[in-house]
């Protein structure tokens, strides 16, 4: 599977399209390791949920699946700023790999960075590796998710969550359907699944947990939030704003 593949620049930042006007992907020339899409800074908002030193000593998180290539903007942001993550990606197009390559600094592959090319939905039944943080952002040229849209699916992803796993997905172009995806999502975690609120995109990032429950104030995802955008650049400010603007902390807290 090779959609076509189109590249364009402006204002410094350059983009990656699928032979359509749909924006797949960014990345700011001059600050490669940035997320400059929104969404794509909200699919890091796990960060914010899990204390980064596990009670064994070890980092959260340790084991990164992102399915779903595109720009490789959260590969690169991942890859340089959670140097302790080991880190897959699963992308099912060989010619998105090598518009990454080419245009949008993918990272070498070593010991710790690697690539595999196929279906998502299929890598995550056919492997039972457990994984700290899945992010998911898989579409084709029509902003179609296909199999990763459904409900067996995102039981499969959750069978394969740590005992604090924490799976994100990007909801874009599932307008008409946002609400049955978020069902799904919600039934294929037992209700620990919420979604953000839109973002001025139009994505809605959604979240799913398993093993231990998490519970954090406006509070402490503020000082989390700050000691992150301190350590990183990434700034998820706003996005508490708006979770707590639109209802999405009752009482002041995060439950999941």
């Amino acid at each position: 599977m090779n959609p076509p593949i189109d590249i364009s620049e402006a204002a410094g930042v350059r983009y990656l399209h699928f032979g359509s006007d749909w924006i797949q992907g960014a990345m700011r020339i001059r600050k490669p390791h940035a997320l400059e899409l929104a969404y794509t800074r909200e699919m890091m908002a796990g960060l914010l949920l899990r204390d980064g030193l596990a009670a064994d000593g070890g980092h959260w998180p340790r084991k990164v699946l992102i399915i779903g290539l595109g720009a490789a903007s959260i590969a690169r942001f991942v890859h340089h700023h959670l140097p302790q993550a080991k880190i897959r990606v699963v992308e099912i197009a060989p010619a998105v790999v090598a518009a990454a390559r080419q245009f949008f600094k993918l990272p070498a592959e070593d010991a710790r960075f690697s690539i595999h090319i196929g279906c998502g939905a299929q890598y995550v039944l056919e492997h039972d590796q457990e994984w700290d943080y899945v992010l998911i952002d898989g579409f084709d040229r029509n902003a179609r998710a296909g199999v990763l849209d459904t409900e067996p699916f995102h039981q499969a992803v959750r069978a394969r969550l740590s005992k604090r796993g924490i799976m994100a997905v990007n909801l874009f172009g599932r307008s008409r359907g946002y609400k049955t995806s978020l069902e799904r999502i919600v039934r294929a975690y037992d209700g620990r699944a919420l979604a953000f609120p839109s973002c001025d995109s139009g994505n809605v990032v959604a979240f799913g947990a398993a093993g231990e429950p998490i519970e954090r104030s406006v509070h402490e995802l503020r000082e989390r939030a700050r000691a992150l955008k301190a350590e990183t650049g990434l700034d998820l400010g706003p996005t508490i704003s708006r979770l707590e603007q639109t209802g999405g902390m009752p009482g002041g807290l995060l439950r999941l």
